[in-house]
C-alpha cells in the first residue's frame, strides 16, 4: 500500500502516475480520498491524480492528540506535495480541504498551478453550530459513529441526494462508510470546530482560483463562497444548481464539468 513518512506519521495515498500535470485533492472532514474517485476517472487521461486520507482519518495513520489541528494538517499537504516532487500542482480542496488549500495559496503559491475551493469556508465554524457538533462528536467517540449516521448525513448531503429514490443504495454505501469511521475521529472533528480563520489572509493570494458551491449546501453554505470569491482577486465563483456539502459525491457531472473547464484553461 502506497505510505508517505510526513511529519512524524504516515498519510495513506493513491497516485494515478502518468506524464500529465500533477492534480492533488484533499478530502473533507468524516471521509477519505475516496470521496474523488468519479472525479479521479474522469480526469485521470489528462492528468496526474493524486487523493490522500488526512492524517486521523480514511487509511492515514492515527495521530494521538486531543485537536488534529489545521495548521498541522497543512503542513502535511506541504510535506505530501514536496515529497512526491509534484509542485507546483493543481490543488483541489473540498471543506476541510479547502482549509489545506487556502493555507498553501497565502504561504506556500510556489507549490501550486492553481487552487480549487469546493464547499468550504474561510472563517472558523459559526458559533452557532459549534455547541451541536461538540454534541455528535460526543457520542461518536464514546459509543460510535452509528448512533449519530442520521443526525450526520443532512449535514453532508444535499436534499436532492438524500430524497432520490433512484440512489438509495448509492446512499446506502456512503452512509455505511460514515458509520465505518475509527473512533478516534473525534480528534480530526476538534480540528474542524476549533479551527482559526484565514480570511484577512486571502487577499495575498495571486494563484489561479476556482470557488465550487452546491445551492444545497448548509454546512458551509454559498454566502461563505461568495465571501471567498470576493476576498480573492479574479477569482472564479461557479454555484452548482444542486448538491450538498459533499458534491463530488452528489453532483460528479456538474462538478467535473466545472473543474475540466477549469483546468484546461490552464494546461
Amino acid at each position: 500500500m502506497p505510505w508517505l513518512d510526513v511529519n512524524g506519521t504516515r498519510l495513506y495515498y493513491e497516485d494515478t502516475g502518468g506524464p500529465g500535470a500533477p492534480l492533488v485533492f484533499s478530502h473533507g472532514l468524516l471521509w477519505s480520498g475516496r470521496m474523488f474517485d468519479k472525479q479521479v476517472a474522469a480526469l485521470r487521461d489528462r492528468y496526474r491524480c493524486i487523493t490522500y486520507d488526512h492524517r486521523g482519518q480514511g487509511q492515514s495513520d492515527v495521530w494521538r492528540v486531543d485537536t488534529v489541528d489545521m495548521e498541522t494538517v497543512y503542513a502535511d499537504g506541504v510535506a505530501l506535495i514536496e515529497k512526491l516532487g509534484v509542485g507546483p500542482c493543481h490543488f483541489a480542496g473540498l471543506s476541510m480541504g479547502g482549509f489545506v488549500g487556502m493555507r498553501l495559496a497565502v504561504r506556500r503559491p510556489e507549490l501550486l498551478r492553481s487552487l480549487i475551493l469546493m464547499e468550504t469556508s474561510a472563517d472558523p465554524e459559526p458559533a452557532e453550530n459549534v455547541p451541536r457538533y461538540k454534541a455528535l462528536n460526543f457520542v461518536a467517540r464514546w459509543f460510535g459513529m452509528r448512533w449519530v449516521a442520521d443526525r450526520v448525513m443532512p449535514i453532508m448531503f444535499g436534499r436532492t441526494f438524500l430524497e432520490d429514490s433512484a440512489r438509495a443504495a448509492e446512499r446506502a454505501e456512503w452512509r455505511r462508510r460514515l458509520m465505518a469511521n475509527r473512533r478516534d475521529i473525534w480528534r480530526a472533528v476538534n480540528g474542524v470546530v476549533r479551527r482559526r480563520g484565514v480570511y484577512e489572509e486571502l487577499s495575498r493570494i495571486r494563484t489561479p482560483t476556482l470557488v465550487v458551491v452546491g445551492a444545497e449546501d448548509t454546512a458551509t453554505v454559498p454566502a461563505k463562497a461568495e465571501r471567498i470569491h470576493a476576498a480573492i482577486a479574479g477569482s472564479r465563483l461557479v454555484k452548482l444548481p444542486r448538491g450538498g456539502h459533499s458534491s463530488s459525491i452528489e453532483e460528479p457531472a456538474l462538478l467535473n464539468a466545472a473543474l475540466e473547464e477549469f483546468l484546461r484553461e490552464r494546461a
